[in-house]
């Protein structure tokens, strides 16, 4: 089990050195190709808008060839994307470069699932520490994908075509580990046997409290945080600072994400789950109110990093809280549910991102992220009154 988790977490952080230079580098490659300025985060977008579409492919895949073959198809598919990518940087094509971020969103809806698999690799007792150490593999992300943005955008005359290019790699790299990894085998249907349980729709899962508000979790911590991430680079390039000073901030941002996760499945095991999600929300607006207070390159490191943290803290949650709420047999619908929400959510937040940063300024971007962070707090602490008030099973 422990071989498997911390190939899994490999697996995660080779993800997230792929979010974080697509991140770090499509808005200002969009910003160089887009016909009009508003249109820069079209290609940050593109690879959520991708997520989104792909959910469903996602969980047709995992139901026919299993975790493994799944999430090969998604590495090759990052493979395939990033090398689009780098063709359109050369050829300085904006619509392909939008449309290769679209595929790759394939790549993460498939990444999307590592925490899942790592819940169900683990024992029962361990499966919050289980998520919480997957997503901890985001911290090789938070080093590798600013340095390797920022070590590799100058490699060749077109600007960020090499980090396209290491990008290959990186999927490549993530297929030899995922090949290590050894999965529970799918059970064969029997002939003449009963039929397997096929469990409830999605809209009866979301009826249920507890999947609700983990659904809600998921999709708005997510949502505002790829708000304010997405924006960072370009707010800062307003503000007068390089690249450099933008990769050394999101790096203090993804390790606020990721370096939480050795020890927030303790917390949640301690403190219980909607505590520490509350808590996530808390720091979510304490972001807020520094990014409000000034923005010298300390506000933008202190925010991006709170921003993470809090992230964890609700996404880590949600996915704790998701998996008591749906049965064994309804993983698939019940996970590509959660991802299809969330990406939708970055979908239309990676494109206001843009907007607003471009129109309005970074002021009226983080003002902006207050209603949804308030929106989930009021369901946090209305499903803990719930709780208190039905004895739950278990």
């Amino acid at each position: 089990m422990k071989k498997n988790l911390w190939l899994l977490a490999l697996c995660q952080g080779l993800l997230l050195t792929n979010n974080v230079v697509f991140i770090a580098i499509n808005g200002l490659v969009g910003l160089q190709l887009a016909p009009f300025g508003w249109m820069a985060t079209l290609p940050v977008m593109g690879y959520v808008v991708g997520g989104a579409l792909s959910t469903p492919l996602v969980a047709a895949s995992q139901a026919r060839w299993g975790r493994r073959g799944s999430f090969q198809l998604g590495l090759l598919v990052a493979f395939l994307s990033a090398a689009l990518c780098a063709w359109a940087a050369f050829s300085g094509s904006f619509w392909l470069l939008c449309g290769a971020t679209v595929i790759a969103g394939y790549y993460n809806a498939n990444g999307q699932l590592y925490r899942f698999a790592a819940a169900e690799l683990a024992a029962p007792a361990f499966r919050e520490k289980a998520v919480s150490l997957v997503l901890a593999g985001g911290l090789l992300g938070a080093v590798a994908g600013p340095n390797l943005a920022s070590s590799t955008r100058n490699f060749f005359p077109v600007p960020f075509a090499g980090a396209y290019i290491a990008l290959m790699l990186v999927a490549l790299l993530a297929m030899v580990c995922m090949a290590g990894v050894r999965f529970e085998k799918q059970a064969v249907p029997v002939p003449g046997a009963a039929p397997a349980p096929v469990g409830r729709p999605v809209s009866e899962l979301l009826r249920q409290p507890a999947f609700a508000v983990a659904v809600l979790g998921a999709a708005l911590g997510y949502g505002v945080m790829n708000l304010l991430m997405a924006a960072t680079p370009l707010a800062m390039q307003v503000c007068g600072f390089g690249f450099d000073s933008a990769a050394l901030v999101l790096e203090w941002h993804v390790i606020g994400m990721f370096a939480p996760g050795f020890f927030t499945g303790h917390l949640i095991k301690k403190m219980g789950t909607l505590p520490v999600m509350l808590v996530g929300v808390l720091l979510n607006l304490l972001c807020v109110g520094i990014a409000l207070s000034g923005q010298e390159i300390h506000h933008f490191i202190a925010a991006l990093f709170l921003l993470g943290v809090g992230w964890n803290f609700l996404f880590t949650g949600s996915t704790t809280l998701a998996i008591t709420a749906y049965r064994p047999e309804e993983k698939d619908r019940a996970q590509g549910a959660i991802n299809f929400f969330v990406f939708a959510t970055m979908a239309v937040t990676s494109l206001a991102s843009g907007a607003l940063v471009t129109t309005s300024g970074w002021n009226w971007l983080n003002l902006a992220s207050l209603p949804p962070l308030l929106l989930t707090g009021a369901a946090l602490l209305w499903l803990m009154a719930r709780q208190r008030q039905v004895p739950q099973p278990g």
